[in-house]
This record gives structure tokens, C-alpha cells and sequence, in this order.
């Protein structure tokens, strides 16, 4: 194989959107970052042109291209050379390394939560369907994150620990609130 067949393809947009209202430039901005784009400037993400962000980029597309003089351009691109093109993998990769760090954070908290609850004993059907919720949360981030960390992020492998470890601390909650909803009550024991 060439050089140029070792080096991964890109998707370059270039958007020029209108400053106010501020509205479209936000929706945008937001649309980017949802799907993992990488900010080289202003007006200027990459993506790894790969078809997990096809549907992100379209509608990044779609929504400065709605704005009153928005304008979107989409250019194919790869590093000039193999050392170009590593440094641009290493910049995508801080950037989910970032992201990933971000959901292990979330985690702690999701873990310090539960342990707080266990702490003072809240064990009710809400409050188990609220860590619930939460524990959906984190998997669903946790599929997107996987989905968009196309080169392997060395926390990856970390975070899908993590998950699995916030998996059975919920799932001990849960054995705990269903038992003291299920214990004897004290007060009608003879």
C-alpha cells in the first residue's frame, strides 16, 4: 500500500454563518460538537469522513445553510503527508480522550450518588427509577461516544469499566430498595 492509502480521509466544513441572530450559529455549533466535529478555527470542523458522522454533517449543513446568508462548504481532505496526517488522528483523538475523561467524571458522580443514597438509606421506588434514568443516560453517551471514537482513545477501554461497574452499583441499589420496600414492617410485628 502507498502512503496516501494508510491515511484516513476527512470531511472539511466551512461555514459562514450570520452574526445575529445568534440563534443559527449556536444550533450549528451545537449540531458540531454533538457528533465529535473538531474545531481548527472559526467557521472551520473536520470530521473523519466516515459514515458515522455523514448524518451530523448534513445537518450542520442544513441548518447554516437555513440561516438568512449562511453559507456551508464541504471539502474531502487527507494529511499531506503521513506525519500530517497523524498529527490530525491525534488532535480528533484528544479530542474524545477529552470526552471520554468528561463521562468518567460523570460517573464518579453517578457512583457518589448512589452511595450517598445507600448512606442515608433513601430507598424508594422514585428514587431508584431516578439513578435509573441516570444510568440510561450514561449508556446512551457512552454508545455515542464509542460510535464517534473511531481511532481508539486510550480511555475508552476505561469507561466501558466504568459503565459496567455503575451497571451493578445501580443494580445493588436496586436489591437494596426492593428489599426495604419488601422488609416486615416493625411497627405491626407483635
Amino acid at each position: 500500500m502507498t502512503d496516501t492509502e494508510h491515511r484516513a480521509r476527512w470531511l472539511l466544513l466551512l461555514l459562514r454563518l450570520p452574526a445575529s441572530p445568534s440563534k443559527h450559529r449556536v444550533a450549528v455549533w451545537r449540531e458540531l460538537r454533538k457528533v465529535g466535529a473538531l474545531s481548527l478555527g472559526q467557521g472551520v470542523w473536520a470530521v473523519p469522513d466516515v459514515p458515522v458522522f455523514a448524518e451530523g454533517v448534513a445537518r450542520a449543513v442544513e441548518l447554516a445553510r437555513g440561516a438568512s446568508g449562511g453559507e456551508a462548504i464541504t471539502l474531502e481532505a487527507a494529511g499531506r503527508s503521513a506525519g500530517d496526517a497523524s498529527r490530525f488522528q491525534a488532535m480528533f483523538t484528544a479530542a474524545r480522550s477529552a470526552d471520554w475523561d468528561e463521562f468518567l467524571a460523570d460517573c464518579g458522580k453517578f457512583e457518589e450518588e448512589i452511595a450517598k443514597e445507600i448512606r442515608i438509606a433513601k430507598f424508594t421506588l422514585a428514587e431508584l427509577e431516578e439513578e435509573e434514568q441516570s444510568l440510561e443516560r450514561l449508556r446512551r453517551w457512552h454508545r455515542d461516544l464509542t460510535a464517534r471514537d473511531v481511532f481508539g482513545a486510550p480511555e475508552a477501554a476505561d469507561a466501558a469499566a466504568r459503565l459496567k461497574h455503575c451497571t451493578a452499583v445501580c443494580e445493588e441499589y436496586a436489591e437494596l430498595v426492593f428489599a426495604a420496600l419488601h422488609a416486615p414492617d416493625e411497627e405491626t410485628a407483635p
